[in-house]
């Protein structure tokens, strides 16, 4: 049993590498992998997809915990956040370097202009300091701010998946489907945090008619 549960998590991170090697093999023209007529529009997909895919997984490890009574999906959680920012990192650095050209004017331009763009960079940047104190001693460091703090993948989820909603043209069952997911995710929780999110609104209302 021991033996298995070291295993798991070697595993489970080749798994989430799968992606993006498959990528790097098209890029190279490695294995017979062909990226098709447009390998930056599906370099870009692919990596933006796993990006919102390992988001949603990252929030299913708690559900699953509770469900199962088990914290063995807690141990995994970490792992699927940082691969969610490494795909993010990928998709970021895809679309710079081969869709812009490395021109970081007509990156700002795109922002200011294309508001799919605009909340992809601002869920991007919320992302960074998620990324950058995941490690268990910033954990102990930041205390119970840390947890406050990395309450903010979920503003990142739906800002993810809002993202991938506008940038569709037509066919929107993918997004839709992401987004629906996430929304029973989010669901769950607040029914979970239902007492306490009436408690508070409760006593924000009493604090108002006081004043």
């Amino acid at each position: 049993m021991w033996v298995r549960r070291w295993a798991a998590k070697p595993l489970v991170f080749v798994l989430c590498l799968l992606p993006a090697l498959r990528l790097a093999a098209g890029a190279f023209g490695l294995l017979g992998v062909d990226l098709g007529a447009d390998p930056v529009k599906l370099m870009l997909h692919t990596c933006g997809n796993w990006a919102l895919k390992f988001l949603l997984i990252t929030l299913c490890m708690t559900p699953l915990r509770d469900v199962t009574h088990s914290i063995f999906w807690l141990r995994f959680r970490r792992m699927f956040g940082l691969f969610a920012f490494f795909y993010v990192i990928l998709h970021f650095t895809v679309y710079l370097v081969l869709d812009q050209a490395g021109k970081v004017g007509a990156l700002w331009q795109d922002v200011i202009k294309r508001p799919y763009i605009t909340i992809g960079m601002l869920a991007f940047l919320m992302l960074i300091p998620l990324a950058v104190t995941s490690t268990g001693k910033m954990q102990r460091r930041l205390g119970r701010r840390w947890t406050t703090l990395h309450r903010l993948i979920y503003p990142i989820a739906i800002l993810g998946a809002w993202h991938f909603w506008w940038q569709v043209k037509k066919d929107i069952r993918e997004p839709l489907l992401y987004a629906c997911i996430l929304a029973v995710l989010l669901g769950y929780r607040i029914f979970k945090r239902r007492d306490a999110i009436a408690e508070f609104a409760m006593a924000r209302f009493r604090k108002t008619n006081a004043v």
